[in-house]
């Protein structure tokens, strides 16, 4: 296909990147009714989308902007192919969830919180055990950001297929001995109606009493009141929480007040960082639909990721 016609919805001058983007690809932005392919710019918008693809009856191709697409779940179908940012944000959020795995594990809860001078507290992350679920892009990046830490790393994941980086990878039925073995726990994989709520009461029993959990994923993974309940029992160390349900976060929440709990508002990825990020995958995906290649990050429709 030369010159592919594309759209790029909703307009707003924050998009401009991914305009260009579609030209550097090799495409023509064109309004949704000429178009051949749509990329859906704005995140925060999924429930408008059913109506511009209803004036857009070539369109055979739509491109999603997040990894994680559960609000457009509703939406797909197999008419056109579907893709979504998988992996594209993988390095600064595996970055951010080091960061926060760090935070926990040396009592920045603690110290942060602190008015006086505190006594010392902490757990180290090198030659630990880091407990990962999900195998994807940012798993892939969290790995390599652990090898300087001598860590003894377990991912799960829907099949116990080796991993290159891990030391073992287990299937989910595992999942409590993983977690049993851990000093860290991230969570870094799609939510599913399987699983959803995959960290309650029984998964915070199993933990260790110093363990600390990073969530980096969706907060529909964690079970809010067994992760409150199981806190304040002492069964693990804290939370580090970059999500959660619903967002934002309501103010009054026990778990911002909580003492064994880090917030962060969704930030990592930001923006900022996302948007350049989203246009060179935008720019190679155009290319590769020009061209009539396999184009990356391709949803599975029945899986919903």
């Amino acid at each position: 296909m030369v010159n592919p016609k594309i759209a790029v919805e909703p307009k707003a001058g924050r998009y401009e990147s991914l305009e260009e983007a579609v030209r550097e690809g090799g495409g023509d932005v064109v309004a949704v009714a000429e178009a051949d392919a749509l990329v859906w710019a704005d995140p925060s918008t999924p429930h408008d989308l059913p109506n511009v693809l209803g004036s857009a009856s070539g369109v055979s191709w739509v491109a999603l902007p997040f990894a994680g697409i559960e609000p457009y779940v509703p939406y797909l179908d197999h008419d056109r192919v579907w893709t979504c940012a998988r992996g594209v944000y993988a390095r600064p959020v595996a970055e951010h969830a080091l960061m926060l795995g760090l935070a926990g594990l040396r009592g920045l809860s603690t110290y942060a919180r602190a008015g006086t001078w505190a006594a010392p507290e902490g757990h180290n992350l090198i030659d630990g055990n880091v407990t990962v679920f999900g195998a994807g892009g940012i798993t892939e990046e969290l790995v390599g950001l652990l090898a300087g830490f001598d860590c003894e790393i377990t991912v799960v994941r829907r099949r116990a297929e080796p991993m290159t980086g891990a030391d073992r990878t287990v299937a989910f039925e595992q999942r409590l001995d993983a977690i049993a073995r851990a000093d860290l726990v991230v969570l870094a994989l799609a939510l599913t109606p399987e699983t959803r709520g995959l960290m309650g009461a029984a998964e915070f029993e199993a933990m260790e009493p110093h363990a600390w959990l990073v969530n980096v994923a969706r907060g529909g993974h964690v079970d809010h009141d067994a992760l409150l309940a199981a806190l304040d029992a002492g069964q693990l160390g804290g939370a580090c929480l970059d999500v959660t349900e619903p967002e934002p976060l309501p103010g009054g929440h026990p778990l911002w007040s909580h003492p064994r709990v880090i917030i962060t508002p969704h930030v990592a990825n930001t923006p900022e960082m996302g948007i350049p990020l989203l246009a060179r995958h935008i720019r190679t995906n155009v290319a590769r639909f020009a061209a009539g290649d396999e184009l990356e990050g391709v949803v599975d429709v029945d899986a919903g990721y």
